[in-house]
């Protein structure tokens, strides 16, 4: 018996001897030389892996690092790329006993430099929309074999519904029609969750579109058909967590990956509390839970103070800058990262493209919270977060109060007071504000108040900001979240087939749609190449009888803008504003084509918006 045990080990191990290295990913798939960070880090994923030994024999790369983690199918490859490095086929040789297989790895040239890379400023406006809302190019990739399990069901609201980036390239013609200047996607990136996961937000391949929105290919070709029209495009990203059926998760690479990796038996949430980050009495206990907290229990928390898993995320942003000639990054969820991994990844994007552009996401409504997380705050000195833009959440909030408060001074006044508190900001032209987002409810809320929002986007194009809208409301889309995020995130009239109307065309929108686009249209070509607004100063003037006034100036232009944010007429004195209109008896209004009398009093309607050229 114990013969037959050594014989039947002995062919076990000659059996093991003999079977083949495999190499099943690697990530980045390819790289680009002239990088000026020379290092670069290679994910080599496959069964036993780490058991190998790697050389590499390539001009201008040196072999600087193995590391081996937790997980013996993950092999982390640290290379030097020396300034000089050509492009080509790098081969790379993994060896274990006489086992050897060599893959060949290909180095890329840039298509541009770096500081050719130019982001989105304030002469921008962003139009936000989800993929899977907006247009269906190719109902091929609806249902597609070898993701999780999922189905596409547009009477659901949170099921996917099949939109793709062909639906969004088949109307490009409709932006430029609009007016807008850059796009910005929720996630494109693989999210092969249960359920189909149609928002984006978690992650389970960080180099690969998501097969139901298109390829690679295609989402550099639509970038490419947008660049050709003018447009930019901001991509979407997530450092703070993935999604649960990313393969780190089924097979962890070490215990550090994720922070309170012990999930199974110890799940810990984050407490939502981003005060913790400027506290300066916050407990270790309420820090922990707010930074290193899951998400949700389908989100597991990344440890970006592991240095392997931040050097992973810096390359596969740097990634789809170079591979797809993105114009920005918004960067989710940006406060329940680490702030020193996040800092560093900051400076080393600056460094790299330093005419990019990055906003994150801090949802906070006091102005002191926001303006500490932009670059060169003296608010959280001497730190420094070198995040450049930073999301008006303060904005958000007081113009979907004010929209409700129609009687006195109080309406306006929070908008007044909103933009007092921009001496907090290092830089409050790169602040991005806006009305609503994929995650609030819709600005019209379950109404129709043209009036409102005509105001609201008056004063969202015409301040000192970075403005982004949200798809589908310039043709009068409404909802609330009461149940589930879905019903702020409908289907775009028009963009599948069989669609009753077709919201794309003046013909198939209604007079109030109609009225609504137009509005949208006149505002965003008139701010479009005009540096008095996406560059000039700002005075304003304190509300009376309801009416926020504030004027743009550069160069010896002036903009002035008056909004009456009362439900009745009133009589404005206009000696208010002497050192504006300084003799001035007119101006042209460019939402009317009207031109305004200015003598003692102006009688503005009831919520009337205008916006002189003096």
């Amino acid at each position: 018996m114990k013969k037959a045990l050594f014989l039947i080990g002995a062919l076990m191990l000659s059996l093991g001897s003999h079977a083949a290295v495999n190499v099943d990913k690697i990530d980045p798939p390819f790289w680009y030389v002239g990088m000026q960070d020379h290092e670069l880090q290679l994910m080599v994923y496959g069964d036993d892996i780490a058991h190998t030994e790697v050389s590499v024999n390539y001009p201008g790369v040196a072999l600087s690092s193995t590391v081996r983690l937790e997980s013996r199918n993950y092999l982390l490859v640290y290379l030097t790329l020396s300034e000089g490095t050509q492009p080509g086929k790098m081969p790379i040789t993994f060896t274990q006993g006489k086992k050897k297989i060599t893959q060949d790895y290909e180095l890329k040239a840039r298509s541009k430099k770096g500081s050719e890379h130019y982001g989105f400023d304030a002469s921008d406006v962003l139009y936000l929309l989800m993929p899977d809302r907006f247009a269906n190019g190719n109902p091929q990739n609806d249902q597609l074999p070898g993701l999780s399990p999922y189905k596409v069901d547009r009477s659901e609201p949170s099921s996917r519904h099949g939109g793709d980036l062909k639906g969004i390239q088949d109307h490009l013609d409709y932006f430029t029609d609009l007016g807008v200047t850059a796009l910005w996607f929720t996630p494109v990136l693989e999210n092969s969750m249960e359920g189909g996961s149609y928002h984006g937000y978690a992650t389970t391949d960080y180099y690969k579109v998501d097969p139901r929105f298109g390829t690679n290919e295609e989402y550099r070709e639509l970038i490419n058909a947008a660049h050709r029209r003018g447009i930019k495009v901001v991509m979407d990203m997530i450092f703070n967590h993935c999604g649960s059926e990313h393969v780190w998760l089924k097979d962890m690479p070490s215990k550090d990956w994720f922070n309170h990796s012990d999930y199974k038996e110890n799940y810990v949430q984050t407490s939502y509390e981003l005060t913790s980050h400027v506290d300066p009495y916050t407990s270790k206990r309420d820090f922990d839970y707010m930074a290193n907290g899951w998400f949700v229990p389908t989100m597991p928390d990344l440890n970006q103070q592991n240095p392997h898993v931040i050097r992973y995320l810096q390359q596969s942003s740097m990634w789809w800058v170079e591979f797809a000639d993105i114009d920005g990054i918004r960067m989710d969820t940006y406060p329940y990262a680490d702030y020193d991994a996040m800092s560093g990844w900051m400076k080393a994007i600056n460094k790299e493209y330093p005419n990019f552009n990055v906003v994150g996401e801090s949802w906070n409504v006091e102005p002191a919270y926001t303006a500490a997380w932009q670059m060169d705050s003296k608010l959280s000195a001497p730190r420094n977060s070198y995040l450049k833009t930073v999301m008006d959440f303060s904005f958000w909030d007081k113009i979907n109060q004010a929209k409700k408060d129609v009687q006195g001074n109080g309406g306006l006044y929070r908008i007044y007071n909103n933009f007092v508190y921009d001496f907090l900001y290092p830089n409050p032209a790169s602040v991005l504000t806006f009305i609503e987002n994929h995650d609030t409810d819709r600005f019209l809320e379950e109404g129709q108040d043209l009036d409102a929002l005509k105001q609201a986007v008056t004063l969202l194009l015409t301040t000192r900001r970075i403005p982004q809208l949200y798809y589908g409301t310039e043709v009068m889309i409404n909802g609330v979240k009461a149940i589930t995020d879905g019903y702020v995130r409908k289907d775009f009239p028009g963009g599948w087939q069989g669609d009753t109307q077709n919201a794309f065309t003046a013909s198939g929108r209604t007079a109030i749609q109609n009225e609504c686009y137009n509005f949208y249209k006149t505002l965003l070509h008139w701010r479009k190449g005009n540096e008095v607004i996406s560059k000039g100063g700002m005075v304003h003037f304190q509300v009376q009888q309801g009416v926020y006034a504030y004027a743009r100036q550069y160069q010896g232009k002036t903009v002035f803008v008056l909004l009456n944010g009362t439900n009745h007429e009133v009589d404005l004195p206009l000696n208010t504003y002497i050192e504006i209109l300084n003799g001035i008896q007119s101006g042209k209004d460019i939402l009317s084509g009207r031109t305004i009398q200015l003598g003692q009093t102006l009688k503005m309607a009831a919520r009337e918006s205008l916006v002189l050229e003096l």
